[in-house]
């Protein structure tokens, strides 16, 4: 049941589950990287690659955790870049480098969860994702989002 009493969709429990396994890819963050998890699915939902942020770990501004799944997954697909019809998970709303990156491979979907309100590209500063004219991405965000957002907050709780 939803928050309004209503049952939930398969669509909506589906993207739970696979909000959970980016979770889990999140939990194996290097240390000193923001615990970001993301997954990419295939049009028939196996996973094609996931990975976490690894910007610090390996001094790459370039290493979100979007871009090394998109990477992985489309060398896993074996077509050069084209992911079409495929789902970008991520336990945090994506940064303008990485939807653009979503947008530039032709992913069809992107599911999130945390709301980063002072970087977020998929509807929170800008909404790269939707309103490209190369290619216009679905997008499902406050997936888990409580979940997503203690991940990060506990995160810089102890930096601080």
């Amino acid at each position: 049941m939803t928050g309004s009493g209503l049952p939930r969709s398969a669509g909506e429990t589906r993207d739970d589950a696979l909000m959970r396994r980016a979770l889990a890819v999140a939990a194996s963050t290097p240390d000193g990287d923001v615990p970001v998890g993301a997954v990419v699915l295939d049009p028939d939902g196996r996973e094609l690659a996931c990975a976490t942020n690894r910007r610090e770990a390996d001094a790459d501004p370039t290493a979100h955790a979007e871009v090394l799944a998109l990477r992985a997954a489309a060398t896993a697909l074996g077509d050069a870049w084209r992911l079409e019809h495929c789902t970008l998970v991520v336990t945090l709303e994506p940064c303008a480098m990485c939807a653009g990156a979503a947008v530039g491979a032709r992913v069809g979907r992107i599911v999130f969860g945390a709301y980063e309100p002072r970087t977020g590209a998929c509807g929170s500063v800008v909404d790269v994702a939707r309103e490209s004219p190369l290619h216009t991405v679905a997008v499902r965000g406050g997936v888990l989002v409580d979940e997503c957002e203690e991940r990060v907050r506990g995160f810089f709780r102890g930096r601080r």
